[in-house]
């Protein structure tokens, strides 16, 4: 038994398929179902039913898996430790961003990133706030950037800067005539928002509830870039973050972006990891870089 054999069991868990996991793990398909057979062997239980076209854990195999995942982060881990201790601000370090701030927030600080951190290689990746959790949770990345606040639960988090709401509508709009747009103008308007899954979209409706604004229901946006599309075409207004209409966003022809006076609704976007991470040194350092350029 070693940790090749659980990297095949979790692999197989995760993917359902013993040659999709066997691409994953990098090996042969039949070397990956001949360990996994002599890891039941040496356990003494099922841990995988094997049918045509269908593969499924065993109940005991699914709680192995559990385990499994545990002990794969812890060992990932001692191998991060090990590098870290040499130089903690080198190697790779995994970063996810939801998908409403990645695309407006990484224009602004990745040149500043690299320079401050050179030997430092950082993998992005996008995702929504609870996959991105699980993901981080798993040990599948080291660090996220999301709306706060979330649920910690094995995580710390460090606020990195506020973002105020706007009011996207379209340019021939009554509203747009205007130079601000106080949160109860909204009242009786149509308001877009994003599907399910997104944080943006509760916290939009969160602002929404105040004025009691309803929302159109025949429309649900998979991205601000569709929201903003969808409003151009008058089909109704919408939330957007700050950072989201400045440059090089702002300029949109047929679309007319208004500022709520102070104070603005606003949505706190901050880092998440894993109280155990062995890369303290280079997330608290990637922090210091984005918070010191959002601030005000």
């Amino acid at each position: 038994m070693n940790l090749k054999d659980f990297k095949y069991l979790v692999a197989l868990a995760d993917t359902g398929h013993f040659g999709k996991a066997a691409e994953k793990t990098f090996v042969s398909q039949p070397t990956l179902s001949a360990q996994l057979k002599k890891l039941e062997d040496y356990l003494g239980v099922k841990l995988v039913e094997r049918r045509p076209k269908h593969v499924q854990l065993t109940e005991v195999g699914k709680q192995i898996v559990v385990r499994a995942r545990r002990m794969l982060d812890e060992s990932n881990e001692i191998v991060a430790l090990a590098r870290n201790n040499t130089d903690p601000l080198a190697g790779k370090l995994k970063m996810a961003l939801i998908p409403t701030i990645g695309p407006y927030l990484l224009p602004r600080v990745m040149k500043r990133i690299r320079k401050a951190l050179p030997d430092l290689g950082l993998m992005l990746y996008e995702h929504q706030t609870e996959p991105l959790l699980k993901r981080l949770r798993e040990g599948e990345i080291d660090l996220g950037i999301v709306a706060l606040p979330v649920a910690l639960d094995g995580l710390e988090t460090r606020e990195l800067y506020e973002e105020a709401f706007t009011v996207a509508l379209p340019n021939n709009h009554p509203l747009a005539e205007r130079q601000t747009i106080r949160v109860q103008d909204l009242r009786g308007q149509q308001v877009l928002l994003l599907e399910d899954g997104h944080c943006l979209r509760d916290q939009a409706l969160e602002v929404c509830s105040r004025a009691g604004v309803r929302e159109t229901e025949d429309f649900r946006a998979t991205s601000l870039e569709t929201l903003r599309q969808m409003v151009v075409a008058g089909l109704g207004i919408t939330l957007l973050p700050e950072f989201a209409v400045d440059a090089p966003f702002a300029s949109q022809r047929g679309l007319a972006v208004r500022r709520f006076p102070k104070p603005a609704p606003i949505r706190r976007v901050g880092a998440v990891w894993r109280k155990s991470t062995t890369r303290s040194v280079a997330i608290e350092e990637i922090c210091r870089v984005i918070a010191g350029t959002m601030s005000p």
